[in-house]
C-alpha cells in the first residue's frame, strides 16, 4: 500500500514538472517597449528654411472682376459714381465708412473701374467684408480657390508667382482685392433732381459720352493678380499660381509622417536610450507637405519614431478591430 502511494505522488510531481517545463513562465511585457525582433523606423529632427506654399490652377482673363473690403467696422455710405469714359489714371472714390463722425474713404485703385455695390447703402459693415466690386482694365491672372484651400490662404500673402502654361514665367503677380467670393454688384440709377415749376427753363444737361456702367456678376472664391507690363498675355491661356503664405528661416523640422496632429498642436513618439517610446506634445508651425516645423517641444537631439502616434495603418483592416490609437 505504501509503495502505491509513493508511486502516485511521484507521478504527480513529474506531471507538474513537465507542465512547467513545456509552457515556461509567462512573459511580462514592458509598456512602451517594442516587441522583440521588431525594427523601428526612426528619424532625427533637422533644420532648414521653410515656406508654406499653395498651388492654384488659373487662366489669363481680360478685365477680371475683383472685390474691395471694408478696412474697419462702421456704416457704409456710397457715393454716386459716374461712368468712366476712359481708364482711370487716379484712384476713384466710391464710398465712405463712418465711425463716430469720422469718414474713412473707399477708393477703387487707378487702372480699374467701379462695377458695383456689394451691400446696401448705410448698412453696418465689418472689417474684411467685401463692399465694392471693380474691374481691372486689361489682363489679369484669375485662379479659383477650392474650399479645402480657403483656410490655407489669407489676405496677408508673402508672395505670389505665376506661370503661363507653355508661355512666360514664373513672374511676380500683383494681387488685387480680396480672395472672398463676391455677390452680384448693383449700380443704382443716378438721382435726377425734381425741377422747380416756378424756375425759368434751363438748357438740358450735356450727355456723357461713354459706355453705361455694367454691374458685376457674382464670383466664387478666387485670386486675381496682375502680371508685369512686359509679360505677353493671351486671353484664356492656362496658368499656375503659386502662393507663399509664410516663411520660416532655420526651422526645426520633422517628416510629416512622424507627427500626429494639426492646427498648431501635435504629438511625436520619442525613442529613449532603453528603446522605450515616450509620446511628447509639440507645437507645430509651417509645412510644405513633406516636412513640418516643430516650434517647441523638442530640442533637436531626440530620435523620433515613424510613423507618429495615433496614425492609422496604410492598409484598411476591413472595419473589424479599430486601428491603434483609435476607438470605435
Amino acid at each position: 500500500m505504501r509503495r502505491i502511494l509513493f508511486a502516485v505522488a511521484a507521478a504527480g510531481a513529474l506531471s507538474a514538472l513537465g507542465a512547467c517545463t513545456a509552457s515556461g513562465p509567462e512573459e511580462v511585457s514592458t509598456p512602451g517597449l517594442a516587441d522583440r525582433g521588431v525594427t523601428m523606423t526612426t528619424v532625427k529632427p533637422t533644420r532648414q528654411d521653410l515656406a508654406n506654399k499653395v498651388s492654384l490652377s488659373g487662366k489669363v482673363q481680360l478685365t477680371p472682376t475683383f472685390g474691395l473690403v471694408a478696412p474697419i467696422d462702421g456704416e457704409i455710405r456710397y457715393l454716386d459714381v459716374k461712368a468712366a469714359t476712359s481708364t482711370p489714371t487716379k484712384p476713384t472714390k466710391v464710398a465712405n465708412i463712418w465711425v463716430n463722425g469720422k469718414a474713412t474713404p473707399i477708393e477703387v485703385p487707378a487702372g480699374a473701374t467701379f462695377s458695383g455695390r456689394l451691400v446696401d447703402d448705410r448698412s453696418k459693415v465689418t472689417a474684411g467684408m467685401p463692399i465694392v466690386s471693380a474691374k481691372q482694365a486689361g489682363y489679369g491672372v484669375v485662379a479659383d480657390i477650392e474650399g479645402a484651400q480657403a483656410y490655407q490662404i489669407s489676405d496677408k500673402l508673402e508672395s505670389v508667382q505665376a506661370q503661363i502654361k507653355s508661355g512666360p514665367g514664373p513672374f511676380p503677380c500683383t494681387v488685387l482685392g480680396t480672395l472672398a467670393a463676391l455677390p452680384a454688384g448693383t449700380i443704382p440709377e443716378p438721382v435726377t433732381p425734381t425741377p422747380n415749376p416756378s424756375a425759368p427753363p434751363t438748357a438740358a444737361p450735356p450727355k456723357v459720352v461713354g459706355q453705361p456702367q455694367q454691374p458685376s456678376e457674382p464670383t466664387g472664391m478666387r485670386l486675381v493678380c496682375v502680371p508685369p507690363a512686359d509679360v505677353k498675355t493671351i486671353n484664356g491661356a492656362a496658368a499656375t499660381v503659386e502662393v507663399i503664405t509664410a516663411r520660416a528661416t532655420n526651422a526645426l523640422v520633422l517628416p510629416v509622417e512622424a507627427v500626429a496632429g494639426a492646427q498648431g498642436k501635435g504629438k511625436v513618439d520619442v525613442i529613449k536610450a532603453d528603446q522605450t517610446k515616450e509620446t511628447v506634445e509639440v507645437t507645430l508651425g509651417l509645412s510644405d507637405g513633406k516636412v513640418i516645423e516643430i516650434k517647441s517641444g523638442l530640442t533637436g537631439d531626440e530620435t523620433v519614431a515613424v510613423p507618429g502616434p495615433n496614425l492609422p495603418a496604410a492598409k484598411n483592416n476591413g472595419g473589424g478591430e479599430p486601428m491603434p490609437g483609435f476607438t470605435k
